[in-house]
């Protein structure tokens, strides 16, 4: 609609305009899509030659004033096109929605009357994120279908982030479409009595996301700080969409404290930063305001779950004026918090280097070689780099250096390996 939006110009102006509504509302778009037609692979079509559209139009026409409604507008249009041409389509797709509306009809009945339920949320996304996280699903799968259908990454985009052929990753998007269809899981939010048991795997979804944004897997680089912000954004709609589940909460509150020192995390080559060595100046001072106000979100209320407990152990870190002012006392205690509600090595890990701190380096390795038979920590850098640490204080040079040649052997990314032979050269 001419006159509306951004006036006809040049084509870059459109073009940037449709990058930016994509980026945005293309989960919304895609949700609303699928609710309507029960049909993930029509959504993403009808939503692609939505977008080509516009390329077209807007450039000649102007921006219009929602651009969102006129893609959505669009894209249904060209949805409903297709199935009159395509009777056998329209049929098939007559059965996914009598599943789908079959699902709802139960969820509404099984919601107590006059309760507060997430299905009266006015966003379509939930729907979208749950279908995408299904437990069926197997773990890869869920990674790759939600970014593909909510971060708004293309194909290629996902396997570059986590370094596996196009080819590949797309084998995992069409599998995970194909289970949903042929396992007829509904496109639904689960009711009050299923969201304890798959919320987590919600959440995980995206705490992977970050993981990987945060700490690649292997590469050039130390940080993927593309991939770090695409789930931070995941979170924040999540939240958005959840602002009743404390776990949504500490899960975003996590992300920002931990994203806030990004800046300092890296030196002038890219080589990895600790903690005690960061320039806590360079922290983002708005992002920990803002995970420091989740954080007393996620702990009020009830028992902390996992991610609220993360939260406030790097909260303490944030609010920290150096390594030596950091409550480690209370840091000891969280971490006996969390190892409570999920047990593991890694946990463990942590937890000892934090005793390390508040209680001296020989009571941080004693807890560390306790965990020396642990399977998954012997494939795990930090432990050795932490043993190397730690064995280093206490004066063992000699240990040290074999723990940090062993910690090379793991390394998985170049800034990583860069950073240990220089331990070694030391």
């Amino acid at each position: 609609m001419p006159g509306e939006g951004v006036p006809p110009g040049e084509g870059s102006v459109a073009a940037e305009a449709v990058a930016a509504v994509f980026r945005e509302e293309r989960g919304l778009l895609l949700a609303s899509l699928v609710r309507r037609f029960g049909d993930l692979d029509l959504a993403e079509e009808v939503t692609s030659e939505a977008i080509e559209a516009a390329l077209r139009h807007w450039p000649a026409e102007g921006v219009p004033a929602r651009p969102g409604a006129w893609l959505l507008t669009t894209a249904r249009r060209r949805a409903v096109d297709r199935l009159r041409r395509d009777r056998a389509y329209a049929a098939r797709l007559a059965v996914l929605r009598a599943d789908a509306e079959r699902a709802e009809a139960q969820r509404v009945e099984a919601v107590a009357p006059g309760a507060a339920t997430i299905g009266e949320l006015p966003d379509e996304r939930l729907q979208l994120f749950f279908t995408c996280a299904h437990p069926a699903l197997a773990a890869e799968d869920r990674t790759a279908l939600t970014l593909r259908c909510l971060a708004g990454l293309t194909t290629p985009e996902v396997a570059r982030a986590f370094l596996v052929p196009t080819a590949t990753l797309a084998q995992r998007v069409v599998r995970a479409k194909k289970k949903i269809r042929e396992a007829r899981i509904p496109f639904r939010v689960p009711g009050p009595d299923e969201l304890p048991e798959r919320l987590p795997g919600v959440l995980q979804v995206v705490y992977s996301v970050f993981t990987e944004g945060y700490a690649a897997s292997s590469g050039p680089r130390l940080q993927r700080l593309d991939l770090a912000e695409e789930a931070i954004r995941l979170a924040r709609i999540l939240h958005r969409l959840l602002p009743a589940e404390r776990e949504s909460a500490g899960l975003l509150a996590l992300l920002l404290l931990v994203h806030a020192r990004r800046d300092a995390r890296t030196g002038p080559e890219g080589e990895p930063v600790l903690l005690e060595d960061q320039d806590r100046g360079c922290w983002d001072g708005a992002m920990i305001e803002e995970g420091r106000a989740l954080v007393v979100r996620a702990l009020t209320g009830g028992p902390a779950g996992p991610y609220g407990v993360q939260a406030a152990i790097a909260a303490l870190h944030d609010e920290a004026a150096d390594v030596a002012a950091t409550d480690w006392p209370q840091i000891v205690a969280l971490y006996d918090v969390l190892l409570t509600l999920t047990p593991s090595p890694v946990v463990a890990l942590n937890r000892a280097v934090a005793v390390a701190m508040r209680d001296g380096p020989g009571a941080g390795l004693a807890l560390l070689d306790a965990l020396a038979g642990e399977p998954r920590l012997r494939e795990y850098p930090p432990y050795a780099v932490a043993r190397g640490d730690l064995l280093g204080r206490l004066g063992r040079d000699g240990e040290a250096a074999d723990a940090y040649r062993e910690a090379l052997e793991l390394a998985r990314t170049e800034p990583e390996r860069a950073a240990l032979r220089r331990k070694l050269g030391e």
